[in-house]
């Protein structure tokens, strides 16, 4: 799971987008990158951190320009090195930068056509490159000196039909503009919108509404499945809708857990679709346990906090805030090596007693996947003195692997991996434990926006809307993704680097 922002003003950019990146910055955490145009020349900064510790006052005075993109990353297996931070750039044609969210499911085979068919050199690892690539060759095919939409558009006609997956990107065209454009499903999240200064119209494509929030821009649009949004430096803006067949199927997961909640994606309000997640949670409460004896409800900050105050009110149970957390410790979600997440739940949380002590608690998170999180939170409101902990997850089990930019672990190591509810209940250590049905979590996104024809709700349902998804594929990522993988990985890193452990 990645953030991107591109940004055409009629002043520098630089400040723009790192406040843009910082807003993004839930979206990740590993990497943070700014590239930007002025005056025939590039300047770019990139590396691996927090935006904060990656761009310094020296680098933003660099960052020269009224047009740029920028992207942070979060790990996935395979790609923690700076090399892979974002944005990307070729040369050829113009000079292009991308920066790109999602996940290309025949990147392999992409690989060998842009290598062998397109003679085009691949220096990184990552599909983000393959993304780009097949982008440039597809505008260089034109053979013109300069370019205008029409052209862009072809450009972007051609790549749906060659890249599978997920993919919501920003690019850059060296001197002409940026592009922002979406898969044909609408998988990755993307929006654009527009701000007025005394000096003509500015333009920004970004991963979250809040991003144009914050920065002052109103919302025009989401960019569409399949369409492509190009804003030329001049603020011209042309929409085209570039796939021959797209169908409206965003991941219900951004509604579950990544997206902030006031943001608002493909006309849906995150926040109200957690609310609703809360509603039809405690309905199901209300059917499964009708004699409950819960005293009190704590979510599990801080995504889980919208549907745990709507299922508390539809209860009639108490909310509380149970948990302290410290904001300066990253998503233990995205952090790689169950060793680290363990540590860093610890130092993330802390439980205040007087909330726990004697009383009955229904804890409430937005989703369970490895479990060792919320095994080592139902111990702290034990250890705070819970007489008992009742657990509830907002969205249904993850069973599944997910392929389209969201890079979870192993199946195996899923709780939820050939466990019952309560063999689940048993590991985590609750009393008992409750999953939203998937029907309601459907329910709960989808009346936000109608027009949406369906989720993708692979994680869950092992249904992946691509069409093109085997055994073999999934066995190739698990083996990528596995915590001794990226052990591994990490390992080859850290002596490369000249580190060693000294244990």
């Amino acid at each position: 799971m990645c953030g991107i922002i591109g940004i055409v003003a009629k002043s520098n950019v630089n400040q723009c987008i790192y406040d843009g990146l910082t807003v993004l910055q839930h979206r990740g955490q590993d990497a943070a990158g700014i590239v930007t145009y002025d005056n025939k020349h590039l300047y770019l900064r990139k590396g691996n951190g927090l935006v904060k510790a990656v761009f310094s006052a020296n680098d933003m005075i660099r960052l020269q320009g009224n047009m740029g993109i920028g992207h942070v990353r979060y790990p996935t297996a395979g790609s923690s090195s700076s090399a892979e931070a974002q944005p990307l750039y070729v040369n050829s044609p113009y000079g292009i930068t991308l920066a790109h969210n999602g996940n290309l499911t025949n990147a392999n085979e992409l690989k060998e056509e842009l290598y062998k068919q397109d003679l085009r050199h691949l220096n990184t690892d990552s599909d983000s490159e393959v993304l780009l690539n097949v982008f440039a060759h597809e505008i260089q095919k034109l053979h013109k000196l300069r370019i205008n939409e029409e052209d862009v558009f072809n450009a972007v006609k051609a790549l749906h039909k060659r890249c599978r997956g997920a993919y919501a990107s920003v690019a850059m065209i060296t001197g002409y503009g940026i592009v922002g454009f979406r898969d044909p499903n609408g998988i990755r999240p993307v929006v654009y919108g527009k701000r007025q200064r005394d000096n003509g119209v500015e333009y920004c494509i970004a991963s979250e509404s809040v991003a144009l929030d914050v920065l002052g821009f109103e919302l025009i649009d989401d960019i569409k499945p399949g369409e492509a949004v190009v804003i030329t430096a001049e603020g011209e803006v042309f929409t085209h809708q570039c796939a021959e067949n797209p169908q409206y199927s965003p991941c219900i997961f951004e509604h579950v857990y990544f997206a902030r909640p006031d943001s608002i994606m493909d006309n849906i309000s995150v926040y109200k679709a957690r609310l609703r997640m809360g509603e039809k949670l405690a309905d199901k409460i209300l059917k499964t346990y009708p004699d409950h004896d819960i005293d009190v409800v704590i979510p599990i900050p801080d995504t889980s906090r919208s549907s745990a105050l709507e299922l508390a009110n539809r209860l009639g149970v108490r909310y509380r805030e149970g948990f302290m957390k410290n904001r300066y410790i990253g998503r233990t979600f995205i952090m790689p090596g169950q060793t680290q997440r363990k540590k860093s739940v610890k130092q993330k949380l802390n439980a205040m007693d007087l909330e726990f002590r004697g009383r009955n608690v229904l804890l409430v998170d937005d989703s369970i996947v490895r479990g060792t999180t919320s095994e080592q939170i139902v111990k702290m409101a034990r250890d705070a003195g819970a007489r008992k902990v009742f657990f509830a997850s907002a969205s249904p089990a993850v069973i599944h692997p997910n392929v389209y930019g969201i890079d979870m672990p192993s199946p195996e190591e899923f709780v939820a991996h050939n466990r019952s509810v309560d063999e689940i209940a048993e590991e985590i250590g609750v009393d008992w434990l409750i999953y939203q049905d998937l029907d309601d979590l459907i329910a709960s996104c989808h009346r936000g926006n109608k027009n949406i024809e369906h989720f993708d709700c692979s994680v869950f349902d092992g249904q992946y809307i691509t069409g093109d998804i085997d055994q073999n594929y999934l066995d190739e990522i698990d083996q990528r993704r596995n915590d001794n993988a990226k052990k591994d990985e990490l390992e080859r890193e850290n002596e490369i680097l000249g580190i060693h452990n000294s244990n």
